[in-house]
């Protein structure tokens, strides 16, 4: 520690300017985020199976006869899901591809989905 004119006053008044520095270039920098989980991973890798007919996190174009995915009830997605795996919901590729996943897989899309805001409702 070097003293200098202002003895201790001057290193504790630098001391507070570094650590009001550290603190303005910290808020700058935006908020922490962490690294997606395997998990989080897994399920994004999921849905992105959907997306070539129902969208980017499932909003679907607004033209389109493809339903939106994005803030639908999960046990929506579940049941009609099952229906398409089961044969009982009338679709073009819907029951052949509901039977390519697991009933956690599922789920895990449906609550994906379930937590995704529509467009326009941010």
């Amino acid at each position: 520690m070097t003293h200098h004119r202002g003895g201790r006053a001057s290193h504790h008044a630098a001391a507070g300017a570094g650590a009001a520095l550290v603190l303005v270039a910290t808020s700058l920098a935006g908020p922490v985020t962490s690294a997606p989980t395997a998990a989080e991973l897994e399920v994004r890798s999921l849905a992105a199976t959907c997306a070539a007919c129902h969208g980017t996190d499932g909003n679907a174009v607004a033209s389109s006869a493809t339903p939106r995915l994005a803030g639908l009830d999960k046990d929506t997605i579940v049941r009609e899901m099952r229906e398409f795996r089961e044969g009982t919901r009338p679709a073009t590729v819907m029951q052949q591809i509901a039977k390519g996943f697991t009933d956690e897989q599922t789920s895990r899309l449906a609550e994906y989905f379930a937590g995704r805001p529509p467009d326009g409702a941010h």
